[in-house]
């Protein structure tokens, strides 16, 4: 993917994502991740991977951003920055694209490295086909929601 929507890092979230990248958790891959997003009232979150010795129960950041997002009560968010020190810009990873789905198919994506390189999108861009349940009243039937 490329800077489909050719997007520079907004510079609250770039902040916002390096400083999270100063505080990634990553003894095993010292490959350190830092993200911002921010929702339509203009609230900001951040996450930094975040390994463990049990691999699989590591968190990306940019997972670590949305659940400090819904654990404050958020349920959607209009933008996400990644930073990373990768060439070309690390990208989410399927578990990511999947989460930033559920809560915000609509989002603009920038990943973003020390080079400036930009890679952006929009959340549904980069996970072609996503779905997500509709959230169904008491006693209705669960749905995927057509996207």
């Amino acid at each position: 993917m490329t800077n489909r929507l050719n997007l520079t890092p907004d510079p609250q979230l770039l902040d916002g994502a390096k400083a999270a990248f100063k505080q990634a958790y990553a003894p095993y891959s010292r490959f350190h991740v830092g993200a911002a997003l921010r929702t339509a009232d203009g609230r900001v979150y951040f996450g930094a991977n975040v390994e463990n010795a049990s691999y699989g129960l590591g968190r990306c950041a940019e997972q670590s951003a949305v659940q400090a997002m819904a654990t404050a009560g958020g349920r959607d968010f209009t933008d996400i920055v990644v930073y990373s020190e990768a060439t070309p810009p690390a990208s989410p990873c399927g578990a990511c694209r999947q989460v930033l789905f559920e809560f915000a198919p609509d989002a603009r994506v920038v990943c973003t490295n020390q080079h400036g390189h930009v890679v952006s999108g929009y959340v549904r861009d980069f996970l072609p086909d996503g779905f997500r349940l509709e959230h169904p009243g008491e006693g209705d039937e669960v749905r995927v929601q057509e996207q």
